[in-house]
């Protein structure tokens, strides 16, 4: 067993998690937000929200940590693995952008059906070459799933 890069794998998890503040900094005060509009059934308290993102940033980036030092996969498929890992994350960056700040809840329904996609083909990507990995991104599936629910309820009530 290779030993952990516990460099690399501290920056693998810092990504996401530096995106994720990036994002909710220039997004502005999302609590207030989220409790401004009208939520669909079974919405969540604010305090979840940040909670679990933390929590889903960490997971994506031992994942990605993984797949970059995975070195029985070919090269090419961890550069396609990484390459829509990177791009589900800047999705993931806009969304909450466009959802709270800007308040465009039909265009971020759209926005979050694009970031699900994208995650469940990096999940399957990520699968190619480790499955510990793929089981990583499931959560993140899952919540989106949920997220998506919440966005739609959303749209159509607001």
């Amino acid at each position: 067993m290779k030993p952990i890069n516990l460099k690399m794998l501290l920056t693998a998890i810092a990504i996401p998690e530096l995106v994720g503040l990036l994002s909710a900094v220039i997004t502005g005060n999302i609590g207030d937000t989220y409790k401004s509009f009208e939520q669909p059934p079974l919405s969540p308290p604010g305090i979840i929200f940040p909670i679990v993102w933390v929590i889903l940033y960490g997971l994506m980036g031992v994942a990605s940590y993984i797949i970059f030092e995975e070195r029985k996969a070919s090269e090419e498929n961890q550069k396609q693995a990484l390459t829509f890992y990177g791009i589900q994350l800047a999705v993931n960056f806009i969304w909450p952008i466009l959802f709270f700040k800007f308040e465009a809840y039909t265009l971020s329904v759209f926005v979050i059906i694009l970031l699900l996609v994208l995650v469940i083909i990096t999940a399957l990507k990520f699968k190619e070459i480790n499955t510990v990995a793929f089981w990583l991104m499931v959560p993140y599936i899952i919540w989106l799933l949920f997220a998506t629910y919440l966005n739609i309820g959303v749209a159509v009530l607001n």
